[in-house]
């Protein structure tokens, strides 16, 4: 099964997502297939805190890839809008 979900990177006290398109059965961290863009919520200033390839984001949907919990939140508060997939 095909996941969107956050892949942790950054350093120490200072966490950096990915959001990436991955084999739900690979690491957390590991091999993914497509990157979307990324989250941080450590971001101060006028640093951008998110950024997500929406068109792809959608693609990836239709195929059937299934959003994790935290992604869909984040999505939904960033206003994010995308057509779901049709129940079949």
């Amino acid at each position: 099964m095909v996941v969107i979900r956050l892949a942790l990177g950054g350093s120490k006290k200072r966490p950096f997502y990915h959001i990436v398109v991955a084999d739900k059965r690979n690491a957390r961290g590991g091999r993914y297939i497509e990157r979307l863009g990324f989250f941080n919520p450590v971001a101060k200033g006028n640093a951008v805190r998110f950024e997500l390839n929406s068109e792809r984001l959608e693609h990836w949907v239709a195929l059937g890839a299934q959003m994790s919990d935290r992604v869909r939140s984040i999505v939904a508060k960033e206003k994010v809008v995308i057509k779901e997939q049709a129940a079949a």
